[in-house]
């Protein structure tokens, strides 16, 4: 049996790490040492504005030697559901198609056009069935961008593993089912519960109930208490790449998760969320035990729950209720401030109107007058308004 040799340790890998390991490691058809193998997983929204897909960006442009996996065909093909994890035997048979061994150490990609996306799903999925040497490249972009190499074209066909790859045992440990989702949603502000947090990577109009999901008669909306948390703000705007783990730590605080309860990300199908799950990692926020995703997601949720059975929020009424929250925050930070004469009364009269247009937006939003842009306008201003608050709480602790 060939020694393991390992040339990646992190995780996150950078591009110089990836291509000096592929230049220790050049591959022989021959040799049954282990190899690091680059594994394209691009995977595009089924509304894609440029009607793009994984296959065609991967032959369009990818890393030498690199394989694809098709999150589209490794799934369970019995489930109506568009990405839940495959059984093993399908993860094995695509493994050995794919012409990888136990033993290879695997860098998942993304697109060049996306810069992290999907990779985190697929390794997610490699580490869940067991693969021991799994890393994400950080990112495809700055490859490109700082000059290795790529390839185009049609690929060679890869001959499957010369040994056949066991097949593995799934870690059920780090995946959430609908039944444990619903008994997590039916438990959200129940006294003594156990205040799980659930992160949603969806874009923050999809969340909200304002932005129609991407696929075609699925309604929009949230979990019961869930935190937006979308993709975008995880990723340096620039490049696409994850942000560093310093960044990611202050960002989820800021967010309102804590550390020191379980959490579960979700998306619209499990893919995204993934993203949330290397962030976390990153950060090294949380107990990595206790950080889970839910592999049905909204795809899932949206079609097995209702609005009527209270387990679909749309963000009026959570807004709602966070106002009437920020408004008791905002008069008690308000007097604090006036004692101590720090903030200036043209600022708390500002900001008394804008709770007053809040007020009358949520007024609107009931009456369904331009309910869509209600919920945007609102939805940003609540969050300055928050940030508000906490400006004055800090201001009248300084003095």
């Amino acid at each position: 049996m060939a020694i393991r040799q390992v040339h990646l340790q992190a995780y996150i890998v950078t591009p110089k790490e990836l291509s000096d390991a592929l230049k220790k490691n050049v591959p022989t058809k021959i040799s049954t040492a282990p190899r690091v193998i680059p594994l394209c997983a691009a995977w595009f929204l089924p509304n894609d504005p440029k009607g793009r897909t994984g296959q065609q960006v991967f032959k369009q442009k990818r890393i030498p030697s690199a394989r694809f996996f098709d999150l589209d065909a490794v799934k369970d093909h019995e489930s109506p559901y568009p990405h839940m994890l495959p059984t093993a035997p399908i993860f094995a048979k695509a493994m050995q198609d794919m012409g990888i061994r136990k033993d290879d150490e695997i860098v998942v990609y993304d697109t060049h056009e996306l810069g992290i996306f999907s990779a985190p799903r697929v390794a997610w999925t490699l580490k869940l069935f067991g693969h021991p040497g799994v890393h994400i490249l950080n990112n495809f972009r700055l490859w490109v961008e700082q000059g290795f190499p790529t390839e185009s074209g049609e690929v060679e066909a890869v001959e499957g593993a010369q040994n056949q790859y066991p097949t593995p045992t799934l870690e059920t440990s780090r995946v959430v089912d609908f039944d444990e989702m619903k008994v997590v949603a039916k438990d959200y502000l129940k006294e003594g519960a156990e205040g799980v947090q659930v992160l949603d990577a969806r874009s923050q109009g999809r969340w909200a109930g304002s932005d129609p999901e991407p696929r075609p008669g699925l309604s929009s909306g949230h979990i019961p208490g869930s935190i937006n948390v979308p993709v975008p703000e995880l990723l340096n705007p620039k490049t696409g790449a994850l942000l560093p783990g310093d960044e990611l730590r202050k960002l989820f605080i800021l967010k309102g998760v804590d550390p020191e309860k379980p959490i579960i990300s979700s998306c619209g199908t499990g893919v995204s969320a993934a993203v949330i799950d290397v962030a976390l990692g990153e950060a090294d926020f949380g107990k990595p035990e206790a950080r889970r995703l839910y592999d049905g997601s909204w795809t899932e949720w949206a079609q097995r729950t209702s609005e009527a059975d209270g387990l679909i929020h749309e963000t009026v009424d959570e807004l709602t209720e966070k106002y009437a929250t920020a408004k008791d925050e905002f008069e008690i930070a308000s007097e604090e401030t006036d004692k101590k004469s720090v903030y200036a009364a043209d600022d708390r009269q500002a900001a008394r109107e804008e709770l007053d247009s809040l007020k009358q937006a949520f007024e609107d939003a009931a009456q369904g007058e331009n309910g869509e842009e209600v919920r945007r306008r609102v939805g940003n201003r609540i969050r300055e308004l928050e940030q508000g608050v906490i400006a004055m709480e800090e201001r009248a602790m300084e003095d």
